[in-house]
């Protein structure tokens, strides 16, 4: 069963169940108040009838005297100790009555009796005879006006509750095509980007910000992640394939050159080896800044923490120093400490790529400057290197981009680092900024958020 049927049909059955009982309630209610009412009113009626007859018997016959309280609809009379009927008075409606069974009763007795299958209010009430026995004066008094009624209540309730499931099948329907109007739009949606092999998304509509649209919001974001992710696969397949090509094809070049001479020319190995070796560690770091590249920012793991952009600086400066051998010459503005909140291993990250281009580009010393600018905390990177011209600084951020490409295989660039350092920097929400010039060098800045 489709699931828009069983909200209708489990809707239905459930208004329906809640009408059916609050209907009985209603009816077992109303049934109660008025037999309770008739059975007062009779109770009241008797007593009143009970002490009349009282002070009259003696002055007026006994069946004279009940023939005059009789009721228009019931019947009255005297039951002995030993349960005999005597001056039985019944009503011309009711004289059925006559054949039911007298009992004596101690005390006072109310109720409603049903005596062939009609309902009766029965009274009755201790009397003193003439010759002193104690007698019960009972009075039996139809309550069909009553019944009546209650089966008129019964009947309209009963009419109700069908012409009330009309709405209520109605409104269920609605309600279940409002329900599962998302989830069938959703199932078409998937359905066309399986067979279209499109990523397509949710037009949602509506303010009520509920948990439908939460679930349309949800599907749409995790269409954006697929997408995303297909994007960066079909891009790192076709940057890899465009920038393997090269080192692949100088290493089977060399490769093919020592299989053919490479015993014969020493010199030859050795200039065939340390390609091949060079080649191959720049596939390295192409391959790994590619899969970091690949990834999406929410598979990174972000964890920001509070950083002391001093102490971080000076243990990040003498790493590199000791690795690369480059003098670096650090400044720290604007003491006392300044701390930021940011992921310190891909900071370090993103420092190091800024560190390496500037060693790579620059022979210079390296010159690194930390302070507060306008309460916002920065990071300059500068050499006095090549620089870049003026119109290839917003190209420089693209994959693969080489302002000389000749020069850049050289020194062992890929293209790539400028572009994974412009992810990261978005990544721990890190502002990235590079200012150059030709002939006088590079400043790339960074500005991060201070705690």
């Amino acid at each position: 069963m489709k699931l828009r049927n069983k909200i209708n049909l489990y809707t239905a059955v459930l208004f329906a169940a809640l009408l059916i009982l609050m209907n009985i309630s209603v009816y077992i209610t109303f049934s109660k108040l008025i037999l309770d009412s008739e059975l007062n009113t009779a109770t009241k009626e008797v007593e009143k009838t009970t002490n009349d007859i009282g002070k009259s018997l003696g002055t007026i016959p006994e069946a004279e005297l009940l023939r005059s309280y009789v009721p228009i609809n019931g019947m009255i009379q005297f039951v002995t100790a030993d349960n005999l009927a005597i001056s039985t008075v019944t009503s011309p409606s009711e004289q059925n009555l006559i054949g039911r069974n007298a009992t004596f009763n101690q005390g006072e007795v109310s109720k409603s009796i049903v005596y062939q299958k009609r309902t009766y209010t029965f009274e009755s009430m201790p009397i003193i005879l003439l010759d002193g026995s104690v007698a019960n004066l009972q009075v039996t008094k139809s309550i069909k006006t009553a019944t009546d009624n209650l089966k008129i209540l019964r009947l309209v309730l009963l009419l109700l509750t069908l012409l009330a499931l009309i709405p209520v099948v109605v409104s269920s329907r609605v309600l279940s095509n409002l329900i599962t109007s998302p989830v069938i739009s959703m199932t078409k949606t998937m359905k066309e980007i399986r067979h279209s092999g499109l990523f397509k998304r949710l037009i949602l509509e509506g303010k009520s910000k509920d948990e439908l649209y939460q679930m349309g919001e949800t599907f749409n974001h995790m269409i954006d992640l697929l997408e995303t992710n297909y994007e960066k696969q079909k891009q790192f397949v076709a940057n890899a394939s465009h920038e393997f090509k090269t080192p692949l094809t100088i290493i089977e070049s060399y490769a093919s050159l020592l299989k053919r001479r490479g015993l014969s020319e020493p010199e030859l190995f050795t200039e065939s080896i340390e390609a091949i070796h060079s080649e191959a560690i720049r596939m390295k770091e192409m391959t790994e800044q590619l899969l970091m590249l690949a990834k999406h920012h929410e598979q990174w793991n972000i964890q920001k923490t509070p950083v002391n952009l001093g102490d971080f600086l000076n243990q990040t400066v003498k790493s590199f120093q000791n690795a690369y051998c480059r003098e670096i010459e650090f400044q720290l503005e604007n003491y006392p400490p300044i701390t930021v909140v940011t992921d310190e291993k891909k900071l370090k990250q993103l420092l190091f790529i800024l560190l390496d281009n500037a060693r790579k580009y620059s022979d210079e010393a390296i010159t690194v400057i930390s302070g507060l600018e306008h309460e916002v905390a920065f990071i300059r990177v500068a050499d006095k290197g090549i620089g870049i011209p003026r119109d290839e600084i917003p190209k420089v951020f693209d994959r693969f981009y080489r302002i000389d490409k000749a020069r850049n295989r050289k020194k062992g660039g890929s293209g790539l680092g400028l572009s994974l350092a412009k992810e990261i920097a978005d990544a721990i929400g890190v502002k990235i900024q590079l200012e150059s010039e030709e002939k006088v060098g590079t400043t790339a800045i960074l500005f991060l958020t201070k705690s």
